[in-house]
């Protein structure tokens, strides 16, 4: 949203901004896509860069659709990467400076194994039973046309 908004003045941003929310609203990848696609052609003609902009991302803005319901409000934020981050420059901060490349590299992977380790045991962002049930209708043809029938 913030690349897209960097094309519109900032008068229009709430303009903007609501108009591609549309297409976050649907409840399908297939109606997702024609409404990114129709507000597209709408903004074009007043703003040929933002309309630019999101026919070439249409597909990686929406392939989130693709996950499972309970994901999907977890999915738009950023929020546990960019906790990660802030970690990871606090303790970057703490040591000031590295005599080596190496000495950073072993400090970022303890930060990020310790995550890993967190991710994995302590609190479950995203439940993995979910993503199971993805891979089985991907592999499964015969599970993924009952699951369609149900």
């Amino acid at each position: 949203m913030r690349n897209a908004l960097a094309h519109v003045s900032r008068g229009q941003h709430t303009v903007v901004a609501a108009a591609i929310r549309q297409a976050f609203a649907q409840p399908d990848r297939t109606s997702a896509g024609e409404t990114w696609r129709r507000v597209a052609d709408q903004l074009r003609s007043r703003w040929p860069k933002l309309a630019d902009l999101m026919d070439d991302s249409e597909h990686d803005v929406l392939a989130y659709i693709a996950f499972p319901r309970q994901h999907l409000t977890k999915l738009h934020s950023t929020n546990p990467i960019e906790r990660l981050n802030k970690e990871v420059k606090r303790r970057a901060d703490v040591v000031g400076i590295f005599p080596n490349e190496e000495s950073i590299m072993r400090l970022i992977g303890a930060v990020l194994f310790e995550q890993n380790d967190e991710w994995q045991t302590a609190s479950r962002y995203m439940m993995v039973e979910a993503f199971a049930e993805i891979d089985a209708q991907e592999t499964d043809p015969i599970l993924s046309i009952s699951n369609k029938a149900a």
